[in-house]
């Protein structure tokens, strides 16, 4: 039996059982098929492989411009390095907001392409009619309220939502309605505990807390936020468990070191040639071959 408590891979309805249950949901952001095989040993039960990639592993100043065959390449990585968790593949800005055919076949690519069990798409609004078009094609969706890296933006930057009474009476309907649309799960990131804690009783479905407080039926940390790898910004409700940055740095200056001064590499790091061969080779090269 593995750290997940079960042998077999997880089902949606196994997080609707956790959710009865008050089983806390264990969800990580990664990038790739390293990170995913260390995410499947610990135990996670969803691994989300999210459009933050974009600043994360990919170097862009947002998530706006990464592609759709970008996060496929990213997606496709992490599921082969996944048996249990559950996969949900993030699509990116422009890859479904236009329409509902627009919005179902992106995600068709994502399970078709990328071995996907479940699609993440950002916001209320016009996206809860994409929500509701994706879940009638056959394909699981998890919502995602409140701060919406992808129109963050729109939204004035990074910064928590929801923090007026009328703004968080928006959240909740805007939540409401992705649930009546058919979703799966919920994210919900950067509002206030408060908000929370009176949405929690509205909800059927399990809802997935980021800088949400503790009132959610599971918590999301990217992989490289909480090891402490990825050297941006840190939002206040990311948690170092972990420092492998300088780790990482500091193994790779002393190699650095090493070959600069000649002790890497040393004997015990190379391959030798059977007694005899040598001299062999040496004569053969007198002769002129």
């Amino acid at each position: 039996m593995s750290a997940h408590g079960t042998t077999r891979p997880l089902t949606i309805a196994d997080f609707s059982a956790k959710k009865q249950a008050g089983e806390p949901i264990v969800m990580v952001t990664a990038y790739d098929h390293p990170s995913a095989q260390i995410v499947e040993e610990a135990g996670v039960d969803m691994v989300l492989v999210g459009d933050s990639a974009a600043m994360t592993v990919l170097g862009y100043p947002s998530t706006v411009p990464v592609t759709v065959d970008e996060m496929l390449m990213l997606t496709r990585a992490v599921r082969r390095g996944l048996t249990t968790p559950l996969l949900v593949g993030d699509l990116p800005f422009g890859s479904y907001e236009a329409s509902d055919a627009l919005a179902v076949e992106t995600a068709q690519r994502f399970v078709k392409e990328a071995g996907c069990d479940l699609v993440k798409i950002e916001r209320g609004g016009t996206t809860v009619d994409r929500a509701r078009a994706i879940v009638a094609a056959g394909i699981p969706v998890i919502g995602h309220i409140g701060l919406t890296p992808q129109t963050a933006t729109a939204l004035g930057g990074y910064r928590a939502q929801g923090r007026s009474a009328e703004a968080a009476l928006a959240l909740i309907d805007d939540a409401l309605a992705l649930q009546d649309a058919g979703c799966s799960l919920l994210v919900i990131e950067a509002v206030p505990a408060e908000v929370t804690e009176l949405l929690m009783p509205l909800m059927r479905i399990p809802v997935i807390g980021i800088g949400a407080g503790a009132d959610a039926d599971g918590q999301v940390l990217v992989l490289h936020d909480l090891l402490g790898i990825y050297d941006g910004p840190a939002a206040k409700f990311v948690k170092r468990y972990a420092d492998l940055r300088s780790v990482a740095v500091a193994g790779v200056g002393e190699y650095a070191r090493e070959v600069r001064s000649g002790a890497y590499p040393a004997a015990e790091h190379g391959y030798g040639m059977p007694e005899g061969e040598a001299d062999r080779l040496r004569e053969l090269l007198a002769k002129g071959r």
